[in-house]
């Protein structure tokens, strides 16, 4: 009776503040002016709404696929008996989610064309789909919706449930990257911070629902611990992430309570600190048998929420969208001035995804030589120094301001990602960070849930891990993915989107770490190979490397033309002149770095023949105590009589 009360109260309130908040927020006027066009009231709260429900299908969605995968008990490599439960019911609500997805196309034309609803067109339905970004946002969602709602209907593994969980979240994004976000001037800050915001939100929202769809007080019990840690980090990335997007939307502190758009942002930062408090302090002491009721009352809550943040997105903000400047629109930030020592760094670029990535990749590796610590177990401080110089040179070209000069000139985008793939990775990759997690990470509580650990593992022994290691397989994805992306058009369209820009960021450090680490790592996992292998492999590295450079200073003709016309600086000179900047830089420096890498292979090379060496003279000296043969001696006796052999048929 409780479950039935909070499901069937909780889309009552959203919907309630969901008016409240778009009456009063200015999100809904009821008023048409004169002499605009008019979509009508059908598309001025059927958008809105519809929006409403596809955010809370997809929370709900999102909550049980990951409590199914990560936090409910399962049996073996197969899921327990309430995770397939709730990875079914998963389907219906993913359904719905792409359904409201889809509907969300001809809302939002009517909405940009100010025409009523039944005078849009199937074929400017389809051509908002291709070629404008609300439309693209939700036919990407759609599209993913379906996929999880198909998915989490066949998945009977833990394995396979932690996929349709990772595409689950990863179709919350789209909504991101457009709407207030995609258009501040800052969209570096402003579009990941939001993402990171919802995904969290949903988290922590979608798993309180999914608690109160777990039917067994044993199940509930064990899910109960680990979602109270879930929460507790979607809390601190709700407020953080949440903080930084206000940020960017109010402009000053003083518009929180001096606009419209501020008092609603108050409202849902009360709303989601009385929620987040209560249920903290309640999980922890009411046993499983009175949970539910709370659970219930801390989920309408939520989707009040919910409901304020759908408002939030139509409501006009206090900065409004810059769009004034065309460079500006394109990269988020005003043209850079003349490079100089002191704007290499200040002002800096916020970008919320790599100070996110620095900020966790230091102090979890912190945290872990720190549980060592405590334990009594040394830990390298080389290895440390490694990481954690590896870790500032990953902020110090994606953060600083030289991040600002990689989007408008070739050369700093060149040496951005030598940087990247290179020197980034290689530092990381003396950390021998998985070798300290395997350490400091404490085994699950309960063996029927898998822990940070027990996946750790999973994926260190997974055949996917020991294709990608292969030699010959990391140098592929090094280098076919180097001549792919300045040797076509790729460069140019991922410039122009913000998650294209990270994607493309992100494979850099990941190709770059999988090469070296193939070559040089510690860390366990790795397919074994020669070490005259892994020279070989190095020696082709640098010359693929080589040879881009020398193709790209060679070429007339511009990589990623259209860009750079749009973005490049009048004080930078030609665009040709600043290619073969970047080629140069291309063909020589990595030359440093890869003549390091080649001496550390040959000492390895070395040693590795020694301790054979001391291995063979030990069989030979145990052989000798004890009277037998072995095999070196073996093998000499076979060459002895080879050789008499050939001696007699000789004569």
């Amino acid at each position: 009776m409780k479950r039935v009360f909070g499901i069937a109260a909780t889309p009552l309130a959203l919907l309630l503040a969901l008016a409240v908040a778009l009456r009063w927020g200015g999100g809904i006027t009821g008023r048409a002016i004169v002499g605009l066009p008019d979509a009508g009231a059908v598309t001025a709260w059927g958008l809105p709404l519809t929006r409403a429900v596809a955010d809370a299908c997809g929370v709900v969605c999102a909550g049980f696929v990951v409590l199914a995968a990560f936090l409910l008990p399962g049996t073996g490599q197969l899921v327990g008996p309430a995770a397939y439960r709730l990875l079914r019911a998963a389907g219906w609500w993913a359904g719905g989610w792409a359904a409201a997805s889809l509907a969300l196309l001809p809302l939002t034309l009517s909405d940009l064309l100010g025409r009523p609803l039944p005078d849009i067109t199937f074929a400017g339905v389809r051509s908002l789909a291709w070629s404008v970004s609300q439309g693209q946002s939700a036919l990407a969602q759609g599209v993913l919706a379906i996929v999880v709602a198909v998915a989490a209907r066949l998945v009977l593994t833990r394995t396979g449930a932690a996929v349709v969980a990772i595409l689950a979240c990863a179709a919350l994004v789209p909504p991101a990257l457009t709407g207030h976000s995609a258009g501040a001037g800052n969209h570096q800050l402003a579009v990941t911070s939001l993402a990171v915001h919802i995904i969290a939100a949903a988290l922590w929202v979608g798993g309180l629902a999914a608690l109160l769809a777990v039917r067994k007080d044993s199940d509930l019990a064990v899910a109960v611990r680990a979602y109270s840690r879930l929460a507790l980090g979607c809390w601190i990335a709700v407020a953080v992430s949440g903080i930084a997007n206000a940020a960017v939307r109010l402009g000053s502190a003083g518009e929180l309570w001096h606009s419209r758009y501020g008092v609603l942002v108050l409202g849902k930062v009360v709303a989601l600190l009385v929620a987040g408090g209560f249920g903290a302090v309640h999980r922890r002491r009411t046993p499983p048998a009175g949970l539910r009721r709370l659970l219930a009352g801390e989920l309408i809550l939520f989707g009040a929420t919910v409901g304020l943040a759908v408002a939030l997105s139509r409501t006009p903000t206090p900065v409004g969208n810059r769009e004034t400047d065309p460079v500006t629109d394109l990269i988020g930030f005003a043209g850079p001035a003349p490079l100089s020592a002191v704007r290499v760094f200040w002002p800096p670029l916020l970008d919320g995804f790599f100070i996110a990535v620095v900020a966790v990749g230091a102090l979890g590796y912190a945290a872990g030589v720190w549980r060592l610590h405590r334990a009594g177990h040394r830990w390298s401080a080389a290895r440390t120094a490694s990481w954690l110089g590896g870790v500032v040179l990953l902020g110090a070209f994606t953060v600083s301001g030289f991040a600002r000069y990689a989007y408008v000139l070739f050369s700093a985008h060149m040496a951005q990602h030598l940087v990247l793939a290179m020197l980034v990775p290689i530092l990381l990759v003396g950390g021998a960070p998985v070798t300290l997690a395997l350490r400091a990470l404490r085994p699950a509580g309960d063996p029927r849930v898998r822990g940070a650990r027990e996946w750790l593992l999973l994926v260190l022994h997974s055949r996917v891990l020991r294709l990608l290691s292969h030699p010959l397989v990391a140098l592929a994805i090094y280098v076919v993915s180097l001549y792919g992306l300045y040797f076509s058009d790729l460069l140019g369209v991922l410039m122009r989107y913000h998650i294209g820009h990270l994607v493309m960021l992100v494979h850099f450090v990941l190709s770059g770490y999988l090469f070296f680490w193939v070559l040089i790592g510690v860390d366990p996992g790795r397919r074994p190979a020669a070490p005259p292998v892994l020279v070989l492999v190095h020696f082709a590295g640098m010359a693929f490397h080589a040879f881009l450079g020398i193709a790209l200073m060679q070429s007339r003709t511009v990589i990623a033309a259209d860009w750079y016309t749009s973005v490049h600086p009048l004080w930078a000179g030609g665009l040709l002149d600043d290619q073969r900047v970047g080629a140069g830089l291309a063909w020589g420096f990595g030359e440093i770095p890869a003549v390091a890498i080649l001496l550390l292979l040959v000492v390895r090379w070395i040693r590795a023949d020694e301790r054979e060496q001391r291995r063979l003279d030990r069989a030979a000296d145990r052989a000798e105590a004890t009277g037998e043969e072995d095999d070196l001696a073996r093998y000499n006796e076979f060459l002895r009589r080879a050789s008499e052999s050939a001696t007699a048929e000789r004569r």
